[in-house]
């Protein structure tokens, strides 16, 4: 390894997931970038307008209903428990309907981290459009299907464990926001590697090299994905985050230039 590769990935791995994300944001206004970011925009406000609106007139009932598992001699936790497990739910619910936005988008985003990614790089703008994406829809499904898989058991697990009296409702909501913050991390970042070819089990051990790093990202995907109004723009930030951290982490890997 030459010095110069040599500092820029100590300088790449002392910035932090999180400041991706936040580059996200100005990245997504870039000229010549700025169109890529409509559709994706379009289908958050659409879904997850939708779901969150109603989310949160149905929380406190599902709250009650989880706090109904506490033994009756605990009931002074519940106070501690609430906020924790609003957490939980609201992290969950982001998750599962960030993902179905996603499937809609799929072919969106992943045209959006190819173009910014020759933005970043200085190549050449790719010459495929819309309908060249539309046409790799089989192989992005397939794609999105894979991370389906990996997510679902781990799910279920932390699900029956919630239901756990008292231990399930104090340790699993912090356990539901970790395990969603590093899906949401596997989520965008998939984007970039995928747009390459690299395989799904590679990118899962690169981000797992980093996972602070993945985490933090991720952390920030999710609390905007569980904020209203923010989370209708969360999608094509979380895209532009994760190309960047891409391009300056692990694209050297597979791409050399």
């Amino acid at each position: 390894m030459t010095q110069s590769s040599l500092t820029k990935r100590t300088f790449n791995d002392s910035k932090s997931g999180a400041s991706y994300f936040f580059q996200g944001i100005s990245l997504c206004k870039m000229p010549g970038i700025r169109r890529f970011v409509i559709i994706p925009l379009v289908i958050n406000f659409l879904l997850l307008g939708g779901a969150f609106t109603l989310i949160y007139s149905q929380i406190g009932d599902w709250i009650n209903a989880l706090l109904s598992y506490v033994p009756s001699w605990l009931d002074w936790l519940s106070y501690l428990l609430w906020p924790l497990i609003v957490i939980a739910v609201l992290a969950t619910f982001s998750y599962f309907f960030s993902t179905i936005a996603n499937w809609i988008a799929a072919p969106f985003n992943g045209l959006l981290a190819e173009h910014l990614e020759a933005k970043l790089t200085g190549q050449p703008a790719p010459s495929g459009g819309v309908f060249d994406a539309i046409k790799d829809l089989p192989r992005i499904l397939n794609r999105e299907w894979r991370k389906l898989r990996y997510y679902l058991p781990k799910a279920l697990g932390l699900f029956l464990f919630l239901f756990i009296p008292a231990i399930g409702q104090t340790v699993c909501p912090v356990l539901w926001f970790m395990f969603t913050a590093w899906m949401m991390s596997i989520q965008y970042c998939d984007y970039p590697f995928d747009n390459h070819k690299v395989s799904f089990e590679s990118m899962r051990d690169d981000l797992k090299e980093r996972r602070g790093k993945s985490i933090s990202f991720g952390a920030l995907v999710t609390i905007f994905t569980m904020t209203p109004i923010l989370n209708l723009f969360v999608m094509p930030i979380a895209v532009c985050g994760a190309t960047a951290m891409w391009v300056d982490v692990y694209r050297d890997r597979y791409i050399k230039n």
